[in-house]
């Protein structure tokens, strides 16, 4: 009953990310999945960014940045719900099969080589990978309510940026000296995710912080 409880849980986060990524994309071209932009590209590219922040240098000595290397997890999956929006634009059966896989994880072992799992799907399939991606979140130790809050909120940022000239160029990212994403986890980390306008509060929140 409990693995039915969080699977069901899990459908309805995954559900309402899925059509705020679908709007988001219409936001930057309304036939975006008309287009062949390579999301899987951002995928692997992001995996090698964030392998930077988790440290694999054994020449020097270096410590995770688990914040930094969550954050980046957030960002692959905007990048990979894209890539599952392609491959069937029938949400409610997507949200049900990603919820699905999720419970699913598969692990190399340690993040680094289910990281590399990832990254190498991507590569090989130009698609995303939900089994190796939930992987690396058990790895990292982020729970599907944190993917969900985290997501929201940069969902909610990506909006704020493009309502705020992110694309000509006029985006101011430095506020008072922070960059928009340390703002961002202030935000989300004082306002209660499980409001139904949560998504609301942080576009609101990040209006009122942003420098006039």
């Amino acid at each position: 009953m409990t693995n039915k409880i969080n699977l069901d849980a899990l459908t309805v986060q995954i559900s309402a990310m899925l059509d705020m990524q679908n709007a988001m994309n219409s936001k930057v071209h309304p036939q975006w999945f008309e287009q062949n932009f390579e999301f899987y590209r951002a995928i692997w590219v992001e995996c090698a960014e964030m392998l930077d922040h988790y440290g694999w240098k054994w020449w020097k000595h270096q410590q995770p940045d688990i914040d930094q290397v969550q954050l980046e997890l957030v960002d692959i999956f905007h990048f990979g719900l894209s890539c599952k929006i392609i491959e069937n634009q029938d949400l409610t059966v997507l949200a049900s099969e990603i919820a699905t896989e999720m419970q699913r994880p598969t692990q190399g072992n340690d993040f680094k080589e289910s990281l590399e799992l990832l990254a190498t799907h991507a590569l090989t399939s130009k698609g995303f990978d939900v089994p190796s991606f939930a992987g690396c979140l058990l790895q990292c130790d982020m729970t599907a309510d944190n993917l969900y809050r985290s997501y929201v909120g940069k969902n909610s940022l990506n909006f704020f940026r493009q309502d705020h000239g992110y694309k000509d160029g006029t985006y101011l990212k430095v506020w008072n000296g922070r960059e928009d994403n340390e703002y961002l986890v202030d935000i989300i980390n004082r306002l209660d995710s499980s409001a139904v306008d949560f998504k609301e509060q942080v576009y609101q929140a990040l209006e009122d912080e942003y420098p006039k």
